[in-house]
């Protein structure tokens, strides 16, 4: 009754969030997809998802088949990189570039699995914080670059990993740590505490603050996550951070994180590769498996829309 395009449809629905959007990453008409879940709900005799909701909500026929395809998707994915490298193209090279001091945490267990499944694959790993990992990629000295801040290169692309929220560390006592959510204007009197990067790549100052014309008291940089962290707590100041790299601290009740803004303040984390790599089968699978690992791995983080 099942097949495994049943799966990837479901998965791909509940990752797009409405059939239209999950239509076009399967490459289908919206009315194919729609037939396509009405033939299985037929066969099933239940519905799978409750229609003209959003977010898209599932019935229990539905979640059940989403643990199936949570637990035979990436089997499948491993079946197939197998087969590719029995059928060659498994050598090469993937030299890549963080331009993201948070990232280390799921893209450690992300290279440890790629490096089991491709050991043929010249591996390496360099911090894009002291030079410019972008301009590197696309002279071809570097094959794959994370980043939130993409820059339109000719021969690069970027492949959208998943959507996060911005948030703001502050410590337990502070005067905000009441306050349903941050505004530019709070920030004022405070020292704010960033990683040493460029104003220009840290979404706190381009999106949030530079927009309202708002400059903090003072600017302090760490490079170090869990030394801005015991900064914050002891009252040294305030700090923009990802929710996924802030959820360990405030989950532990060692700092608070609050919203920016009333809506809250979010970005996209991309894999910034070369054109020409893209169909390389050790590419696709370290893209599906830096995606799966994320997903499995920080809180707070979602699908691209």
């Amino acid at each position: 009754m099942l097949e495994i395009r049943h799966l990837k449809t479901l998965h791909a629905l509940r990752e797009a969030d409405s059939l239209v959007e999950a239509a076009e990453r399967l490459h289908l008409t919206q009315s194919a997809l729609s037939h396509q879940f009405k033939e299985l709900e037929e066969r099933l005799g239940l519905p799978l998802f409750v229609r003209k909701t959003k977010p898209i909500r599932f019935t229990s026929a539905g979640l059940r088949l989403l643990q199936l395809a949570d637990a035979t998707l990436p089997l499948l994915r491993g079946a197939e990189r197998d087969i590719a490298r029995l059928a060659g193209g498994t050598a090469g090279r993937l030299h890549m570039a963080i331009e993201c001091h948070s990232c280390f945490q799921w893209l450690m267990p992300t290279i440890d699995q790629f490096r089991d499944a491709w050991p043929e694959v010249e591996l390496d790993l360099a911090s894009g914080f002291a030079f410019a990992p972008l301009p590197a990629l696309a002279r071809g000295d570097l094959d794959l670059v994370v980043t939130s801040d993409p820059v339109d290169l000719a021969g690069i692309t970027y492949v959208p990993l998943f959507t996060y929220e911005a948030m703001l560390a502050v410590a337990n006592q502070h005067p905000l740590a009441g306050k349903p959510y941050i505004v530019p204007q709070d920030l004022l009197d405070q020292t704010l505490i960033t990683y040493p990067v460029e104003r220009d790549r840290l979404d706190i100052f381009t999106r949030f603050l530079e927009p309202a014309d708002i400059e903090p008291a003072a600017v302090r940089t760490s490079e170090l996550t869990v030394m801005m962290m015991q900064l914050v707590a002891s009252g040294r100041g305030v700090c923009g951070m990802p929710h996924w790299a802030l959820h360990e601290y405030s989950s532990r009740g060692y700092v608070k994180g609050k919203r920016l803004g009333e809506k809250g303040l979010f970005a996209t984390l991309y894999a910034a590769v070369r054109t020409d790599m893209l169909d390389a089968p050790y590419m696709r699978d370290f893209l599906l498996t830096a995606k799966d690992t994320s997903f499995a791995t920080l809180d707070g983080v979602s699908a691209v829309r």
